[in-house]
């Protein structure tokens, strides 16, 4: 007897599953019309290509302050070996 509560109750829960995701469906149109009437449109999610382009760009721009760390490093020691090599000449 207990197995067939368990299966009515799966069963139930299914159909009230797929009466909610028809009921979303049927009002999915309708509900975006008073959105876009009213202005809360919600943003629409972006999409890989634009994921893609947003970590390319975050990658280059750490590139690019890496590199100008480096650099600026790079000069500090040269410019530090330069003046005690001239101080030893004088």
């Amino acid at each position: 007897m207990n197995k067939h509560f368990d299966d009515s109750r799966y069963y139930l829960t299914r159909a009230a599953d797929h009466a909610r995701l028809g009921v979303s469906e049927s009002l999915a149109a309708p509900v975006a019309r008073v959105r876009t009437l009213l202005g809360r449109e919600p943003e629409p999610a972006p999409s890989r290509v634009d994921g893609v382009l947003a970590a390319v760009t975050a990658l280059e721009t750490r590139a690019t302050t890496r590199t100008r760390r480096t650099v600026g490093s790079l000069r500090e020691r040269v410019g530090a070996g330069r003046s005690s090599e001239s101080d030893d000449d004088r």
